[in-house]
């Protein structure tokens, strides 16, 4: 005698299946892209110095690998246990948390270094920064915790998903999408202010950058937001990690391409000896300040 399932039973599982194939499609995007440019990372890897925004670079390029190891094993491994689904959930969002972070600390330090180091600058951008990623935190974690994972009825189906249209996620997103807001605005302004007297190369690349990436940002976030509110079962969040994902490409290819330009202009040999304070003259308005923006974007400084 054949199962009949509901209309909903085949929606949600249409929607496992075709998140299923969207992490496997990032994943190979992810993976061809590192392959591309295995030579010019491991180039950057070996020759820099070990700083804190290289640590933020190793930590933004390499953690998607484990989150989409975590994520196709909750979707291709079947599992009718909600509560290992919420463990597994909670190991994703710790991946997807900290990949954003580091993503998003590249462009924090960017206008920070651009605003010649202002303390109330750093201030402000600091205090959004931490407001925005300890909420986050709190949603994320809070609310997955109280809304149980479903799996589909239909054998043969794998992953897992939650089907409450809770308010609460899709909070981060716009909390992201304000911070991205303030730091476009930020670069705008400085823009403005500096860009008769830093009109450099240096300068132009690192303002297409910004607003090329906040653009993408905000996008990304808006999509979010509506697929929260507006779609249902495994849909509402299959763009979540995308959105990670794009970003963290984003932050890392444009720190790697700022490296590899300015050891261009400096010679391979005197990468790890001559200061980046060179080729950021003009690009702030002072010497010093456009050696502190050259150690935020290539991580070359002391």
């Amino acid at each position: 005698m054949e199962t009949k399932y509901s209309a909903d039973d085949v929606a949600a599982t249409m929607s496992l299946q075709i998140s299923s194939y969207i992490y496997t499609s990032m994943a190979t995007f992810w993976t061809y892209g590192y392959v591309c440019s295995l030579h010019e990372e491991w180039t950057f890897l070996l020759l820099s110095r070990w700083t804190k925004v290289k640590f933020l670079y190793v930590v933004a390029r390499y953690v998607p690998f484990f989150l989409f190891t975590s994520h196709l094993y909750m979707n291709f491994t079947p599992d009718e246990n909600p509560n290992k689904c919420l463990i597994l959930d909670h190991i994703c969002s710790c991946f997807s948390l900290l990949s954003v972070l580091c993503s998003e600390s590249f462009f924090v330090l960017r206008t920070y270094a651009l605003w010649n180091n202002n303390r109330i600058v750093l201030a402000a951008l600091l205090t959004a920064f931490l407001a925005a990623g300890v909420t986050s935190v709190g949603l994320f974690f809070g609310l997955s915790g109280t809304v149980p994972f479903q799996t589909s009825p239909i054998p043969g189906i794998s992953g897992c998903y939650q089907p409450s249209d809770s308010i609460g996620f899709f909070v981060p997103y716009i909390l992201l999408s304000a911070l991205e807001l303030g730091l476009i605005s930020l670069t705008l302004v400085r823009a403005l202010q500096t860009w008769q007297t830093a009109n450099t190369h240096l300068f132009t690349v690192l303002l297409k950058h910004n607003i090329f990436y906040y653009a993408c940002g905000l996008f990304c976030s808006v999509v979010n937001v509506l697929a929260s509110l507006l779609l249902h079962h495994a849909y509402k969040a299959m763009f979540q990690d995308f959105q990670f994902i794009i970003l963290a490409i984003l932050a890392t290819h444009m720190h790697l391409y700022l490296w590899h330009m300015d050891r261009h202009l400096h010679g391979s040999d005197a990468l790890t000896l001559i200061p980046l304070s060179e080729i950021s003259y003009g690009v702030v308005g002072s010497s010093s300040a456009g050696s502190a923006e050259s150690s935020a974007v290539t991580g070359s400084g002391s």
